[in-house]
């Protein structure tokens, strides 16, 4: 399950990619992607490490995406944010764990089946950018603002 933590920060993102290369303050992205702006702060420092946002200090400073949209995938946004993908760690490609009541963790149903999901999941956010997120976001306010208006 995706966490709020996750979802701030891809609204955060979107927040910052749209706003077109300019460095923006901590207060403006919490208002753009209507997040908590204290609980933001946590956030960018984390995506920041991960080297998805540059931060400068001073008053011209803020944030900015670190590199372009097209190439930052949501799938990874998740993983710096939330951890692997997979819903059990015996299916994750990156922490396994084995589970510690699997006797035979190779011939697993259970297992098997959380590794088609870890990859189906993963299939989908690894195929889409910042950029096609938050093209979407922005149709799906543009259809709600028509929807309102027909009423």
């Amino acid at each position: 399950m995706l966490t709020n933590k996750a979802k701030y920060g891809l609204r955060a993102m979107c927040a910052l990619q749209g706003g077109e290369g300019r460095w923006l303050q901590a207060r403006a992205i919490a208002a753009r992607a209507n997040v908590p702006e204290k609980f933001l702060e946590a956030i960018l420092v984390e995506l920041r490490k991960a080297g998805f946002v540059e931060s400068r200090r001073g008053h011209m400073g803020g944030h900015a995406l670190a590199r372009p949209a097209e190439e930052i995938m949501v799938g990874d946004l998740i993983r710096a944010i939330d951890g692997p993908l997979a819903p059990v760690r015996c299916a994750s490609m990156t922490a396994y764990e084995p589970c510690s009541d699997c006797s035979d963790p190779e011939h697993c149903a259970v297992r098997e089946l959380m590794r088609e999901t870890r990859a189906a999941l993963s299939g989908v956010l690894d195929q889409c950018s910042l950029k096609t997120l938050t093209e979407r976001t922005q149709q799906a306010a543009w259809m709600q603002a028509v929807d309102g208006d027909a009423a």
